[in-house]
């Protein structure tokens, strides 16, 4: 033990003081600029947008940047925008979801069916609806993180379940708006208008608002939020760091599914009518997936933002709205949003590439 003593004074008093130097070599304008697009990965869309505002906004003069104009975006968007924050959940946990315009979809038919078919008030009708609507999502998710199927996979064959279930349960009947005008306009409550300083929304864009908010702050504030993080970045990291897995996709997928409940609800809204062949069910699940991309959210999971998923469909809808107003043709829109989708996906692997 004297000799031991000895020689760690010896150590003590001979070694230096300093035992680690790390130099600052500075990350530089382009290196500040990558860390911000990493930390804040909302900032590319949300920089597209003021762009195409702006540039739509010098071409087509006061008339693109009337309240009419504007609001009319959000009342476009307002169901690409809800169905977005679901498929957003989806993709930060690495997965993806192909089912969620049809089970948009078949909600508002459960809403309407029970309403018509079977008497039941519509102010409980909505709720079964939004319950059918996280059941199908419970189904996704026990398949995704018990038997471990891979989410396109299984929200693919979902998508087409519910394709058939919505045709075979409804017969393809349409309920019409003015008869869910006499007889249950609680269904269409989310398309009531309003006026606010000259501009005129809905309700489904209220609510639309409220789920991108609610979500954005969840994820960023909650221990919840950021095991959604860690299992999309990395799962076997986060299940050692206790973090349980399951739980969190059932959660996530459930929650999905109730969001796609709350957009089957704002499809009555904006529709007026009950329809079993609404576009959404086939075309929903593409646009919710392009407003996602486009904002700037990584399909490899783990890094983005609800407000990017939103940001992405405020941009389709002012190219939508734009190049009709300028009277350009339709194919145009695909064109750039095509573009923009492949850019948004080079940007996102160029980040990931710096960071890994």
């Amino acid at each position: 033990m004297a000799e031991a003593d000895r020689y760690e004074d010896v150590v003590r008093t001979r070694s230096d003081e300093k035992f680690a130097e790390f130099e600052d070599t500075g990350k530089g304008l382009w290196g500040r600029f990558h860390e911000l697009l990493h930390t804040t990965p909302a900032i590319v869309p949300l920089i597209v947008l003021l762009a195409a505002c702006i540039v739509f906004g010098l071409i087509l003069g006061s008339k693109f940047f009337s309240p009419f104009a504007l609001t009319l975006i959000l009342q476009q968007v307002q169901i690409v925008g809800v169905l977005a924050a679901a498929q957003a959940l989806i993709i930060l946990t690495a997965g993806i979801d192909l089912s969620v315009g049809a089970v948009a979809v078949l909600c508002s038919v459960i809403m309407g069916q029970f309403t018509f078919r079977y008497g039941v008030p519509a102010v409980l009708s909505v709720p079964i609806g939004l319950a059918c609507g996280t059941a199908i999502g419970a189904v996704n998710g026990w398949l995704v993180s018990k038997v471990k199927l891979p989410p396109f996979i299984v929200t693919l064959g979902m998508w087409q379940i519910v394709l058939a279930v919505n045709y075979l349960y409804s017969a393809n009947e349409t309920i019409r708006a003015q008869d869910i005008e006499a007889q249950a306009p609680f269904l269409q409550f989310l398309g009531t208008k309003f006026n606010l300083g000259g501009a005129v929304f809905t309700f489904g864009v209220v609510l639309m608002l409220i789920v991108v908010l609610v979500l954005a702050y969840v994820l960023r504030s909650t221990a919840w939020g950021r095991h959604v993080y860690a299992v999309g970045d990395d799962p076997e990291a986060a299940q050692l760091a206790g973090v349980d897995r399951h739980r969190t996709i059932m959660s996530v997928y459930m929650l999905v599914g109730f969001i796609c409940g709350l957009a089957g609800w704002v499809m009555i809204g904006r529709f007026g009518s009950v329809s079993p062949s609404a576009t959404t069910g086939v075309i929903g699940n593409i646009q919710a997936i392009t407003a996602v991309v486009i904002g700037g959210i990584s399909l490899f999971g783990g890094r983005g933002s609800i407000l990017g998923a939103f940001f992405g469909a405020l941009i389709v809808g002012v190219f939508e709205l734009g190049l009709r107003m300028a009277g350009a043709d339709p194919q145009w829109t695909y064109l750039l949003i095509g573009v923009l989708i492949i850019a948004a996906v080079t940007v996102d692997q160029w980040i990931r590439k710096v960071t890994a």
